[in-house]
C-alpha cells in the first residue's frame, strides 16, 4: 500500500482530500480490497476518521475528521442534509429540459450486488437535482446536486431518466460504457460547517474531464 494522497485542506479538526477515480474510499471485503484512500490517510494520520463515502470510480472532494467529536458533528451534518454537494457528470443523450428533479426511491439490488435499484415499495426516499451546463451532439454535461445521499444515487437516477453516465459499468448500456475511459462523475464541491466554530467552509476540486 502506498501512502500517497493529495491534500486539499487541513487543520486540527478535519482533512479534505482529492480522491482519484478507481480507488476505494474505504476498505472493501476481502484482502485484495484493503488499499483505499482512508487507509492511506490513516497511515499518515492515525486519528483520521471517515465521515462520508464516494464510489470507487467517482473522483473529487473527500472529507475526513481528525477526532471523534469532529466526526460526530460532520456526520450529523450529512445525515441532517445540512451539507451542500455538487457533482459534474457527462451523460449520453440530451435532455429536453434545462434542469430537473429525480425523485425515485432506492434500495440494494440483492440479486445483482453491488448494484442498487429503484423500488417504489421498499426503496428509501431519494432525490437528485440536475441542470444542464453544456450540450453536445450526443452528450451533455450536467451539474448534479444530490439532496439525499444513497449509494450510487446519482448514477441510478440519471440512468433512470435516460441519461446514463459515460463509462458507468453498472448502470449504463455497453455502448455508453465504452464512450469514456472512466466513470465521468466528479465531486467538485462540498460545503460544510466547521465542527469547532460552525463557520461555513466550501471545498472545491477542478473537474478532470
Amino acid at each position: 500500500m502506498t501512502a500517497t494522497f493529495v491534500t486539499v485542506y487541513q487543520d486540527d479538526r478535519l482533512l479534505v482530500l482529492e480522491k482519484p477515480s478507481g480507488l476505494l474510499a474505504v476498505p472493501g471485503r476481502g484482502p485484495d480490497l484493503q488499499d483505499c484512500l482512508s487507509s492511506r490517510v490513516q497511515a499518515a494520520y492515525p486519528t483520521a476518521l471517515v465521515v462520508h463515502r464516494l464510489d470507487r470510480d467517482t473522483s473529487g472532494v473527500f472529507l475526513m475528521a481528525l477526532d471523534p467529536a469532529a466526526q460526530r458533528e460532520l456526520s450529523r451534518q450529512f445525515e441532517a442534509r445540512e451539507t451542500e454537494k455538487r457533482y459534474s457528470a457527462v451523460v449520453a443523450g440530451t435532455p429536453e429540459a434545462n434542469e430537473g428533479l429525480v425523485d425515485l426511491p432506492l434500495r440494494k439490488d440483492f440479486d445483482r450486488p453491488p448494484r442498487h435499484m429503484v423500488d417504489h415499495v421498499h426503496g428509501r426516499p431519494s432525490q437528485t437535482r440536475w441542470r444542464v451546463v453544456e450540450r453536445w451532439a450526443n452528450g451533455t454535461r450536467l451539474a448534479v446536486e444530490p439532496i439525499t445521499g444513497r449509494s450510487h444515487q446519482i448514477r441510478i437516477h440519471l440512468a433512470a431518466i435516460g441519461l446514463p453516465i459515460l463509462g458507468d459499468p453498472l448502470y449504463a448500456p455497453d455502448d455508453v460504457v465504452v464512450m469514456a475511459p472512466r466513470l465521468m462523475l466528479h465531486a467538485e464541491m462540498l460545503v460544510v460547517r466547521h465542527p469547532e466554530d460552525g463557520r461555513l467552509m466550501t471545498f472545491t476540486s477542478a473537474c478532470p474531464f
